[in-house]
């Protein structure tokens, strides 16, 4: 079995940030003269596996995925910097985007159909890499947004366009209009998916009225299997009622049940092949995340477990491993393998940033609005809101803010050097 080096090859680099301007034609021409030159030599190096509702590649000497126009399979070092990692322009689509309000779309064309909501700063765990140990200063509840001016606001960005909302923290779960928020929110004509991330604590107990309330789509945060390691991890008990929430999730039809696991050196590494026994049997989807820096959360590199790693333990434990064709706007790296009823990501911030198609802007629980997780710039909605200001010039704020939005966040080292709010702030 080969490293991981000869599985995955579409590390994007920093130096390659130029590559951006390429205009979409001129990438479709060069791309077809190298498949048109190259083909015969793909076809005999790789196994290709068409389905109807996505292109997949088996990993069968090194990574590569299949162009939805084109039979043969692509190098992943070509494929991934004219669409997959890097920061090129997504593909237009003209009938979608025209469905899409221009307050939405930024200066770089990317339409921003995705919206997340903080629900509260509170949360049940105190997680490691989510807060400090001393924990965080707390908004006062008079500032953090009413269920009326969630409404408000969320009505707004679906009425221009938005199609996905989730419900983060916090732990929105213990916000005791959780229910009714739902079920406002899932009657938004236009809205597509009401989903929330959650710890799982009390969720098992609350999740059949989510969903008679709307709720669509769960992911549920756990990082080990372990009690005793939980317990350290989240300053707090409670590993139990997590695995009931997830097998409630599963019970309840949710499909997938989304798992997150934040990936830490030398405290759950060692746990990646154990996460991915979970979709052997059940429709879970076990999502592994690069540990990203945020205040207060000590953030090393040392502690960082890059992609390819994590991807090495995986293809070295399992066999069948086939990546799937990705949505432009996804965050994940998606994969399956043979004989597993779920499915495996790798949301990959750090070492694999994934930019060019972000449709994802955020809306903290004290009415800040954040156009990019890892940059520091915000602007207060709930000022403007509770100041009288009408929808007409909540948009221009909207737009403005949007309009600001940079083509890529920083590199992980710049990152970890900029002020930005604590992870139980923003809300993920």
């Amino acid at each position: 079995m080969q490293s991981s080096a000869s599985y995955v090859q579409m590390r994007w680099k920093a130096g390659r940030e130029s590559e951006c301007e390429y205009p979409v034609k001129r990438m479709r021409n060069s791309l077809s003269k190298i498949f048109s030159r190259r083909a015969d030599v793909w076809r005999s190096n790789f196994s290709v596996i068409s389905s109807v509702h996505s292109h997949e590649v088996e990993f069968n000497g090194s990574a590569s995925y299949v162009s939805p126009s084109c039979s043969a399979a692509v190098p992943s070092r070509i494929w991934s910097r004219a669409f997959g990692v890097s920061c090129a322009k997504q593909l237009e689509n003209p009938e979608k985007d025209a469905l899409v309000s221009d307050m939405l779309i930024d200066s770089f064309g990317r339409a921003h159909t995705y919206l997340r909501i903080s629900l509260t700063e509170r949360c049940n765990l105190r997680c490691q890499y989510c807060m400090p140990a001393e924990g965080v200063e707390l908004t006062p509840s008079s500032q953090i947004l009413s269920q009326d001016e969630i409404i408000r606001l969320a009505d707004l960005f679906v009425s221009s366009g938005v199609e996905k909302i989730r419900l983060t923290g916090g732990e929105p779960t213990i916000r005791k209009d959780i229910e009714d928020i739902c079920l406002r929110l899932s009657g938004l004509k236009g809205l597509k998916t009401l989903a929330m991330t959650t710890n799982g604590i009390v969720l098992a107990k609350k999740l059949p009225k989510l969903k008679e309330c709307g709720l669509s789509s769960v992911n549920i945060s756990l990082d080990t299997l372990v009690p005793a390691k939980f317990e350290f991890m989240t300053r707090r008990k409670g590993h139990e009622k997590v695995m009931q929430s997830i097998d409630t999730a599963v019970d309840l039809g949710f499909n997938p049940v989304k798992v997150n696991c934040v990936v830490m050196r030398g405290l759950n590494d060692d746990e990646i092949c154990d996460f991915v026994e979970l979709t052997r049997d059940r429709p879970i989807n076990v999502r592994f995340i690069e540990f990203m820096p945020f205040d207060g959360n000590v953030w090393n590199v040392k502690k960082l477990v890059p992609y390819a790693e994590m991807m090495d333990k995986v293809v070295n434990q399992f066999k069948g491993v086939k990546r799937l064709q990705d949505h432009p706007s996804d965050t994940a790296k998606n994969f399956r393998i043979d004989g597993h009823c779920g499915r495996i990501s790798f949301i990959t911030s750090m070492t694999e940033h994934f930019c060019a198609g972000c449709n994802r802007l955020r809306i903290l629980a004290d009415g800040s609005f954040k156009v990019c997780l890892f940059g520091p710039s915000e602007v207060s909605l709930r000022d403007p809101l509770r100041g009288g200001v009408d929808d007409s010039g909540l948009k221009e704020i909207i737009g403005a803010a949007v309009k600001k939005k940079k083509a890529a966040h920083a590199g992980m080292l710049d990152i970890a050097k900029t002020a930005n709010r604590p992870m139980i702030h923003i809300g993920g």
